[in-house]
């Protein structure tokens, strides 16, 4: 290698390795990202719930079981296997099986294991044993073979990660042809006038709701700013078919507060 590819070489790491994203408001390493994140949902895990019941007004759960509809598992006994991606404490994974016939299973994957600590002791508490196991991994690199699910779900987690279009690229690969990828996100508020409302009330309330029930408000303002850094509901809808996903669509939820975007790998 000459002198001067050398340099270049170097120079191209450097830059890769100071490659920037944004953390709510504020611009960090990439590789700072994940840490952040983790650190994040460390601080909330036990009141994760809890806060998601106050800070939507319980709405996260009417929005958690429009999912489930959309989703429509079967009721049958045969097979069919979902992952439920960033769903630590199992939220949408005890609704599936709820939901699902007896031939359902479910794993639950999250980056955390705090969330998934509460995940199992709910899982436990509701003797749930065979249809569900919990998995550390990350959204970006799933611990999992090619084409294992029937059905991919990320609930109020896909902002989180650090490379969507890669986590994107890894929900597809998991998938069996003809599975379904379904997201819930929170989103762009699509009615006018109700931004303004919205915006006054998760900047203002939001941390304070969060300080008040956890001791503090620095993990919640983070999760109101990066709300605002997730894409628009169309870009979205773009960068899930650009992932490689047929007949993409999306559901606006509460005007917009939240949406729901779908997917098949075809």
């Amino acid at each position: 290698m000459s002198a001067d590819t050398k340099k270049r070489t170097e120079t191209d790491t450097t830059r890769a390795s100071e490659s920037e994203t944004h953390f709510g408001f504020r611009t960090v390493r990439e590789g700072e990202k994940a840490k952040l994140v983790h650190e994040v949902f460390e601080q909330v895990a036990e009141r994760y719930d809890l806060m998601n019941d106050l800070m939507s007004g319980g709405l996260h759960r009417a929005w958690k079981q429009a999912m489930i509809d959309w989703l429509n598992p079967p009721r049958s006994a045969r097979p069919f296997h979902l992952i439920d991606v960033a769903g630590g404490t199992g939220d949408i994974a005890f609704r599936f099986l709820d939901r699902a016939g007896a031939g359902a299973q479910v794993t639950v994957c999250d980056i955390n294991e705090h969330m998934l600590g509460v995940g199992q002791d709910r899982a436990e508490a509701k003797a749930c044993e065979g249809r569900i196991e919990f998995a550390c991994g990350d959204a970006e690199r799933l611990p999992f073979p090619d084409r294992s699910f029937d059905a991919y779900t990320i609930a109020f987690g896909i902002r989180n990660v650090t490379h969507i279009e890669q986590a994107l690229a890894d929900a597809w690969r998991v998938l069996k042809p003809g599975g379904r990828f379904l997201c819930l996100e929170f989103s762009h508020v699509a009615v006018p006038g109700l931004e303004d409302i919205y915006n006054a009330y998760s900047f203002a309330a939001i941390p304070r709701m969060g300080e008040w029930v956890t001791g503090d408000g620095a993990p919640y303002q983070y999760l109101v700013e990066s709300i605002r850094r997730f894409p628009e509901q169309e870009t979205f809808k773009q960068m899930i078919a650009a992932a490689g996903f047929g007949n993409t669509s999306y559901r606006n939820l509460t005007g917009g507060v939240a949406a729901l975007h779908s997917g098949w790998r075809l």
